[in-house]
């Protein structure tokens, strides 16, 4: 069975009533309140309920200490500062 709750696809191996998928739906969210949840898998094997969700992935933005600031890009800095980033020595680690 499968069922759309508030844009997530929801797949159960069993039939289940829309309250109960939504509620295992609802639990997920508030463990994790900032996901982006796309969809989600019920498993029920006799009393025992497995919950497998699959979240959007997060876009990662690199942040770097330079020139005693912690940033992102570069696009804030002065000439200035844009040429002491490009006088840098990196190290190999």
């Amino acid at each position: 069975m499968n069922v759309k709750i508030d844009g997530v696809e929801v797949y159960t191996n069993v039939e289940m009533p829309f309250a109960e998928a939504k509620y295992y739906l609802d639990f997920i969210r508030k463990k994790y309140p900032h996901a982006s949840i796309v969809t989600m898998n019920v498993s029920v094997d006799g009393d025992e309920v497995q919950l497998e969700v699959f979240k959007r992935a997060v876009p990662f933005e690199r942040i770097r200490r330079i020139t005693g600031y912690l940033v992102g890009t570069l696009y804030r800095f002065n000439d200035a500062k844009k040429a002491e980033v490009l006088d840098r020595v990196k190290h190999d680690v």
